[in-house]
């Protein structure tokens, strides 16, 4: 940040009330809210309740918990006074991941500790960043945008919606949104759900990738097999699998389920020219967050091309047999492995099934069986405008909260996949993406942090925002 704090309104409110935002998180992010684990509801319940609390102490008029058939959503609202002022739907989630191994956390998960780094203090803990982080630093801005506006009301209508299950997959969230459609109308929808490319690289989200997973399962012989008797005589089905997962791709790292590419928006030249300007170090890169020995992937592109622009298969689990201690000489009777896809512009997550169920049963040996599960639905993946007018006061806003200009806030591509094309398609309204999470931020792993300047910044950038959008002519 500018060594002058006082360079701007909003951020001298920001900088005076930093104790604010820390106690806010302190509380919430005790609230340990795995939607993912029934015997947490009663705590994500909780942290619903504690954020709606929260909203109406920063003067919100308008705060509701919508239920679902899972987990609560908050909704919030606070109307412009102008009947003709834009109006911005803040998306987020307050649900975590799971914290397990608990022992490789070196703070426990749901107590907030501040860790002092040669980049600034950081908070640890289960959701410091994924999203509590990501939706507290609203409310701070917002306050900082009505003290350095002298308004009683937002510049904006700003509406929040903050899901219970996105961690989960937000398997209520398209129908919440289909039922709550005429209170949820908006110009602009601001995703505060992403990260920036490094702490002093302003840096705006564009798109995220979909995604679809499947399950397999492969059977052979009736029963497990003593491997003495009957190895060598009978197809394993362990075996199988390894040589089926292996075929997933070809030499050039490119996934070979028919039709799989046919659908794939090429990136343009522009688009691959924005994406060059971010600086990534590959060598830091893998030694910290990727914790890895090499880079793989498809063949002719940079590896942030494929992290946030090309699709992929990644095989997450595979099992079968014995296990255990010692040996079970065995043929086993099944294997199993799971599955899941990157999906990028215009691939539709439907289409996974048929593909993958062609593919596995071109590659079946004989006396092998296959079961293919594809779950309906899956997320499909989104996009900004980069030319629509809100998202020049969304670089302008983030450039006065990094003391850059607007022109200098870069592209970057979220590799990770969320609900947004549901918002897009329900609300039809363009995109936003504005979140301070870092690749270093260890989100979904043990040990997840924010580096607490990133926050502040984003507090202040949600502030410009608002004043920044108020300028634009509404689309309605």
């Amino acid at each position: 940040m500018s060594s002058d704090p006082s360079s701007n309104p909003e951020r001298t409110f920001v900088r005076a009330h930093l104790d604010d935002l820390h106690a806010d998180l302190d509380a919430w992010l005790r609230i340990p809210s795995i939607s993912a684990d029934p015997a947490h509801a009663a705590d994500v319940r909780a942290s619903a309740e504690w954020l709606a609390g929260a909203l109406r102490g920063v003067g919100f008029p308008v705060v509701e918990v919508w239920e679902t058939p899972g987990a609560p959503a908050v909704y919030a609202e606070w109307p412009a006074a102008e009947a003709d002022a834009p109006v911005a739907l803040v998306y987020g989630h307050h649900d975590v991941q799971p914290v397990t191994p608990e022992d490789a956390w070196t703070h426990p998960p749901f107590e907030p500790t501040v860790v002092e780094t040669d980049r600034g203090p950081e908070l640890h803990a289960r959701g410091a960043i994924d999203d509590k982080g990501n939706v507290a630093f609203h409310l701070l801005g917002l306050r900082a945008h009505l003290a350095a506006t002298g308004r009683d009301t937002p510049a904006v209508t700003v509406k929040l919606l903050v899901e219970g299950e996105e961690e989960s997959g937000s398997p209520h969230f398209r129908a919440l949104l289909d039922e709550r459609r005429d209170r949820l109308g908006c110009d602009v929808v601001v995703v505060s759900d992403t990260g920036m490319a490094a702490p002093d690289v302003p840096s705006a989200v564009t798109a995220m990738r979909g995604l679809a997973d499947a399950e397999i399962t492969l059977r052979g012989p009736g029963v497990d097999l003593h491997s003495g008797s009957f190895g060598g005589a009978v197809p394993n089905p362990l075996h199988a699998m390894a040589s089926l997962l292996a075929a997933l791709h070809d030499e050039q790292g490119r996934v070979t389920l028919p039709g799989f590419y046919d659908m794939v928006r090429p990136l343009s030249d522009r688009e691959r020219e924005l994406m060059g300007r971010v600086p990534f170090d590959e060598a830091a890169w893998l030694a910290g967050p990727a914790a890895s020995r090499a880079t793989a992937g498809e063949a002719g592109f940079s590896t942030l091309e494929r992290i946030g622009a090309r699709p992929t298969a990644e095989v997450n689990g595979m099992w079968g047999g014995y296990t255990g201690p010692g040996h079970k000489t065995i043929v086993p009777a099944e294997a199993h492995a799971k599955i899941t896809f990157r999906l990028v512009a215009d691939q539709v997550p439907a289409d996974l099934g048929d593909q993958l169920r062609a593919w596995v049963a071109d590659h079946l040996p004989a006396g092998i069986e296959a079961d293919v599960h594809v779950p309906e639905g899956g997320v499909s993946p989104c996009a900004s405008d980069l030319d629509h007018p809100a998202m020049a006061a969304l670089l302008t806003a983030i450039g006065r909260a990094f003391d850059r200009p607007a022109d200098e806030v870069l592209f970057t591509r979220e590799g990770g996949s969320g609900p947004e094309a549901d918002l897009v398609a329900v609300l039809d309204a363009p995109l936003l993406f504005l979140g301070v999470g870092l690749p270093t931020d260890r989100i979904h792993a043990p040990n997840e942090r924010v580096l607490l300047p990133m926050l502040h910044r984003g507090a202040e950038a949600a502030a410009h925002l608002w004043r920044e959008l108020a300028a634009l002519a509404p689309a309605r």
